[in-house]
């Protein structure tokens, strides 16, 4: 719009009258016709109902299942035990 405008009028009378609402192009015209249709059809929106059959609710109980303990740390006592002393010969022959 400010381009058309600017074909006829100054850069300032170009400005003003594209910002002041009193000189709408045709895409400003289109634009607000469609937000009055836009209204008017919003007043004929129709919902619909979703309605689902019964369904029967069960119940299901279950045990819990047993908690595992785990197993000591073997690795971590065998370090805290002292080595033989001494060594054992058959290790050197």
């Amino acid at each position: 719009m400010l381009a058309g405008n600017l074909q006829t009028c100054s850069l300032h009378d170009a400005v003003a009258m594209t910002f002041d609402g009193q000189h709408p192009c045709p895409l400003c015209k289109a634009i607000a016709a469609a937000k009055k249709s836009e209204q008017k059809d919003q007043g004929i929106l129709v919902t619909q109902k979703l309605e689902f059959p019964p369904v029967q609710a069960r119940l299901v109980l279950t045990a819990p299942s047993p908690i595992e303990i785990p197993s000591p740390n073997t690795f971590a006592e065998s370090l805290s035990q002292k080595p033989p002393t001494p060594p054992p010969r058959e290790f050197f022959v």
